[in-house]
């Protein structure tokens, strides 16, 4: 036992005062006279025995009620059991990702655990709260309780490391309880490694019963008639029994088309044919599961033909006359010693078609227009210079070519996962007509080969760029050195690295992917674009690059949906944007990874069993309650006992 006020207990001397009241009586005895002497004696020793027995009652009472009401103001307590945490402070993390919208017993994951938070946390308990885009330092139930009620589904994961790193970067002189409030979709074992040994969290894991989801994808042109775009849809299912999902297609949220679809597989594709014009619209499902992944948001802008010229020998380009026709393409053909340089910056991709020599010049002008979002082919003379192409291609990555091998080689591997060839093919080709080529440069370079040589050497490959496509030959196409030009494979290459950057399909851009976005608009140095949706609008990260605009978004906008891109209030283009779909797969519940800490069900339990190890027992009231007892019962003593 322990007291509060120990100094009080130096008031017990005081004991002293009843017992010397009690062995120093001074009272007198009256002497009383009676007639007969034999019942006097007899009473006298009567009342000699009752007083003492009185008088020691009384002294016991005494003694009794001065040390309880001493010990009471001392204010004795029993120590709690983990009293050295008491001045621990709380952190509550919520997941508020999207698969916190499955259902559980009492309905929504987040809503439920937002109601029981705000339920069951004492009022006057200082906390601090992080959710996966918010964080509320230092406060109380009262003072969030209005952002609890808003909180809205975050399109950022739950990344419980960032989070915890947030928390331990956060300075105190106390240490740290730490509540996690997740539903445990895609927790890594990583994540839970960088909890140190020392804070050793609770986990509250909510429990989905409805596990079974179907997620739209992606959308994307699979193929392009003469007055018609035939869109398909690829849908995932995940869980089991699934029944049929009815799946919209709308423009301008006007119904274009509407189909039921059996879930019979895990992976569903259906198509829509619709007109060859421009879209703004999304594809939309029907399900019991998540709804954050029913929708999909895309849009298609009119076709604008794509500015393409060829620079070298007129005879050896005029297979690329053919694949750039005027219906899709402006393309124009220049020979070295006839090229304008000024028109190279209007152009959307410049083909170096076997030049011997790339003068400086020149290099400095295809510099600036890839590093403003141009996209650029180097195809290689047999005669070119070696040194020269090495110096050029310096500037934009790290291929460099080595010496010219002059025998014959097939192309027999095609890298289908390459961006140049994704939507190409329906199917992985294995036993096409190879082509060849009869003399080839030896190509160093770090990137994945588009197309490859029977002896795994590159034949095309692509600098990685964030900005512009850098396509790179290591043969001349020429006739008289190979027969790519009567290869299948041509068309849909050529095309791909000309429209690379352009919108020429589907815009359908995923919050969070840092990719720059190219408009193709002439703006005054001044001028600002801006994105509008129907709900909110932002400013991007822009640069002007001559007769374009990098857009960068970040993770703008925090809401999926149609938007729109206006110069002032001129609307120059329509873009979409959709949330990841990252959290589809509710089976992705991994809380083994969470055996080795607290678990509860309920903040409340947590709060309980803080509270409950933590406080110590006052026992004060109870020798207040003793006190009263004996002062009662001396007042009995004194009337009663005679």
């Amino acid at each position: 036992m322990h007291f509060k006020h120990p100094e009080i207990l130096y008031f017990l001397f005081l004991l002293i005062v009843p017992i010397l009241v009690h062995l120093f009586q001074l009272r007198r005895f009256k002497t009383s006279y009676f007639t007969n002497v034999r019942f006097l004696k007899e009473l006298a020793i009567q009342t000699r025995k009752s007083s003492k027995i009185k008088k020691r009652l009384l002294l016991a009472t005494r003694l009794l009620l001065l040390t309880c009401a001493i010990i009471a103001f001392a204010q004795p307590f029993f120590e709690a059991r983990d009293s050295k945490n008491a001045s621990n402070e709380m952190y509550i993390i919520l997941d508020n990702s999207f698969s916190m919208q499955a259902k559980g017993k009492k309905g929504e994951l987040l809503k439920r655990a937002v109601q029981e938070l705000l339920e069951n946390t004492p009022e006057t308990a200082q906390f601090s709260l992080l959710t996966n885009t918010e964080n509320y330092w230092n406060t109380d139930i009262k003072s969030v309780k209005s952002s609890l009620q808003n909180l809205k589904y975050s399109a950022a994961p739950f990344e419980l490391s960032s989070i915890m790193a947030k928390v331990k970067a956060h300075k105190t002189a106390h240490k740290k309880d730490i509540v996690i409030i997740s539903d445990a979709v895609g927790l890594k074992e990583n994540d839970i490694a960088t909890i140190e040994s020392e804070e050793k969290p609770y986990f509250i894991i909510p429990e989905a019963e409805q596990k079974n989801n179907i997620s739209i994808d992606s959308v994307y042109i699979n193929q392009t008639l003469e007055n018609f775009y035939e869109i398909s849809v690829d849908l995932s299912g995940y869980g089991d029994d699934f029944k049929p999902v009815s799946t919209a297609l709308y423009n301008q949220n006007k119904l274009i088309a509407k189909i039921i679809i059996n879930f019979d597989t895990k992976k569903k594709k259906i198509n829509f044919t619709i007109p060859k014009e421009a879209f703004h619209g999304y594809v939309s499902i029907e399900d019991n599961g998540l709804t954050y992944d029913n929708k999909l948001f895309f849009s298609i802008s009119k076709n604008k033909k794509a500015n393409v010229i060829s620079i070298g020998e007129p005879e050896k380009s005029i297979f690329l006359a053919r694949i750039y026709t005027s219906g899709e393409f402006n393309y124009n053909n220049y020979a070295i010693n006839s090229l304008d340089y000024n028109s190279l910056e209007k152009q959307n991709t410049i083909i170096l078609n076997e030049l011997v020599e790339i003068p400086q010049a020149l290099q400095t002008t295809l510099k600036a227009f890839v590093s403003k979002g141009g996209n650029l082919v180097v195809i290689p003379s047999e005669k070119s210079s070696i040194s020269n192409l090495n110096s050029f291609l310096g500037n934009f990555g790290k291929v460099q070519f080595n010496s010219l091998k002059t025998e014959s080689k097939l192309i027999t591997k095609i890298n289908f996962d390459h961006p140049l060839f994704s939507g190409v093919f329906e199917n992985k080709i294995t036993n096409f007509q190879y082509p060849k080529t009869n003399s080839s440069f030896d190509i160093s370079s770090p990137y994945p080969a588009v197309l490859s040589f029977e002896d795994q050497s590159t034949f095309v490959t692509a600098i990685q760029n964030p900005t512009a496509g850098i396509t790179v030959f290591s043969a001349p196409i020429n006739g008289g050195n190979s027969n790519f030009q009567q290869s299948p494979l041509i068309v849909p290459l050529f095309y791909k690295m000309a429209v690379n950057n352009q919108k020429t399909g589907v815009n359908a851009l995923t919050i969070g992917n840092n990719k720059p976005y190219f408009v193709d608009v002439l703006l005054t140095k001044d001028a600002i674009l801006e994105v509008k949706g129907t709900e909110d609008s932002f400013i991007p990260i822009q640069q002007i690059l001559n007769n374009k605009v990098k857009l960068t978004f970040n993770d703008f906008p925090e809401t999926a949906g149609n938007y729109s891109i206006f110069d002032k209030k001129e609307n120059v283009e329509n873009l979409s944007f959709n949330y990841k779909r990252t959290e589809s797969d509710l089976s992705q519940v991994n809380t083994n990874v969470v055996s080795d800490f607290k678990t509860a069900d309920t903040i409340s339990t947590i709060f309980n069993t803080l509270q409950t190890e933590r406080t110590d027992s006052q026992i004060w009231k109870w020798f207040v309650i003793f006190a009263l007892l004996f002062l009662a019962l001396e007042m009995a003593i004194i009337k009663f006992v005679k």
